[in-house]
């Protein structure tokens, strides 16, 4: 009953913002296209599309808002202007009641707060969807007292998010069997992606192994602050780390007042974003303003300081050499490479003209070449190469729409920093190093090192592998492989031979030399 009840709460908002409209004009049915007009009739319709879709998934509720965000980051499959209409929803959430904050902190640790913690401040310092946090200070293992900041899941997520989800997963099985680009916009794969970000929110723990992970890669780097997490006080539902003291870095005029040093905070910016991807291969893929902060403390002036760490981005080997061979290709406005790396890397399919993909490409990437540096926005020229790419059915990868979704973010908030922020020549040094080590001998050097241990335990099995091979080939096989094992015991007695009579040669040069030395003196 209370599922029929939200599902009927969902249509009203749906009738009340014209959503219906919006989808069913896009219908092949002629039938529905007329029932799309009826239910619009006497409403005010004038506001965008996109305005109007932000404003429903604000009306329906925290999980319909974060499902926007998500949905904003595949720019592959929106329009232009519902995206970034959707990027500018907001986690306006009212906190929820500190007691059930302590409860749930009690639940988790088995014991009173007063207990965990030696101060625990009661009112909230941030309120979201997903969960709030409060400050507090403990003794951690050592007896050192430490101030912190307590993460506290929401109460009840997990029934309103599946059956939200439920909700969600028909109106995509909908949209897709009744829609003409049903198939091409993937709902029901969107929905799927949107339940796994959820689902990993919702798991505190792995948000700070995420931070772990983050603050040991970034250990040395001296640019960029992330919390501490203490593992003995972390659970599920509640998560403890290093409070961070900083200023928001949305806040300019006040950083300039203390002295920061605005171009080189958005160049740092990029520096740690380039070092992030192309380096570890692990992002902090929910860089926006409002998890992003600027220390003020003299020991660490003008750093970053990251937070909230629900989601993360990952790049594999094969990824990035995908990534630095288009980028090179892209220098080199080889466009036509461009087209092939994406067939052969299975995103088009096997039929797609190539000529065809290499014009599209050419069409969105040359007129970037006609402005200075400092103009090009390599996020928005991804951004309109997913856009083309639905011509074509590519297969965007999850992993790169993020990279996208967060360079766009990086690039949005350098220029805002500093607007004569050149992102090419700030990345130019770092992009060249690593292309080097990723397609130079440096690379095939680590490979190397990498398969030691591997070639280490097979060198000694050969012989047996060989004795076995020959036992088990047919007579002309073994035959062969004796021909070449003969060759191969030739080319050892000759290069043995080379060798000693080389040596023998320098020694008997040494002798005659200390012998006319001798006979000098």
């Amino acid at each position: 009953m209370k599922q029929f009840l939200r599902g009927g709460a969902i249509l009203w908002v749906v009738f009340r913002y014209g959503l219906d409209a919006m989808v069913l004009d896009s219908f092949q049915k002629p039938w529905l296209r007329s029932v799309s007009r009826v239910l619009s009739f006497g409403r005010n319709l004038d506001a965008p599309r996109g305005q109007r879709l932000r404003l429903a998934l604000e009306r329906l509720g925290p999980i319909f808002v974060k499902f926007g965000q998500v949905l904003s980051t595949r720019r592959d499959l929106l329009p232009p202007d519902v995206a970034d209409e959707l990027a500018r929803l907001q986690d306006r959430v009212p906190p929820f009641d500190p007691e059930i904050a302590i409860a749930t902190i009690e639940r988790a640790f088995r014991r009173p707060v007063d207990e965990v913690f030696t101060f625990f401040d009661r009112v909230p310092v941030a309120s979201a969807s997903i969960a709030q946090v409060h400050f507090a200070t403990l003794r951690d293992r050592h007896g050192i007292e430490r101030e912190v900041a307590v993460k506290v899941l929401r109460p009840g997520m997990l029934p309103v998010i599946e059956k939200d989800l439920s909700l969600m997963r028909m109106m995509a099985g909908w949209v897709e069997s009744l829609s003409a680009d049903g198939k091409r916009l993937k709902p029901r794969e969107v929905v799927a992606e949107f339940d796994n970000y959820l689902h990993d929110e919702l798991d505190l723990v792995r948000e700070a192994a995420n931070a772990a992970q983050l603050r040991r890669n970034m250990t040395g780097l001296d640019l960029v602050l992330i919390p501490e997490i203490f593992w003995d006080f972390c659970h599920p539902e509640v998560m403890v780390m290093q409070r961070m003291n900083g200023v928001p870095i949305s806040q300019i005029e006040r950083l300039r007042d203390a002295g920061v040093d605005i171009p080189k905070l958005a160049r740092d910016g990029v520096t740690i974003f380039f070092t992030q991807v192309f380096r570890d291969g692990f992002f902090h893929a929910d860089m926006h303003p409002g998890n992003i902060q600027v220390s003020l403390d003299p020991a660490t002036f003008g750093r970053y300081i990251s937070l909230d760490f629900g989601i993360v981005g990952t790049l594999t080997e094969s990824d990035k050499e995908y990534l630095a061979q288009n980028f090179v290709a892209f220098f080199r406005r080889d466009y036509k490479r461009v087209a092939e790396l994406h067939i052969e890397s299975g995103w088009v399919p096997p039929e797609t003209r190539v000529n065809d993909l290499e014009s599209a490409i050419r069409a969105v990437c040359e007129p970037y070449f006609d402005r200075p540096l400092k103009e090009i926005s390599l996020g928005m020229v991804l951004m309109r190469l997913f856009q083309t790419s639905r011509r074509f059915h590519v297969e965007i990868q999850p992993q790169l729409v993020l990279l996208q979704k967060t360079l766009l973010n990086i690039e949005g908030l350098g220029r805002e920093l500093d607007p004569e922020l050149d992102l090419w020549s700030t990345a130019k040094p770092f992009l060249e190093k690593w292309m080097l080590e990723q397609m130079g001998p440096q690379r095939l050097w680590r490979e190397l090192r990498a398969e030691a241990p591997h070639y280490a335990k097979l060198i000694p099995e050969l012989p047996r592998l060989l004795h076995d091979a020959l036992r088990q080939r047919p007579a002309d096989q073994q035959q062969a492989l004796r021909e070449l094992l003969e060759v191969q015991h030739r080319t050892n007695r000759l290069l043995q031979s080379i060798i000693y009579g080389g040596v023998g040669f320098v020694l008997g040069l040494l002798a005659m030399q200390l012998f006319v030395r001798m006979r000098i003196f």
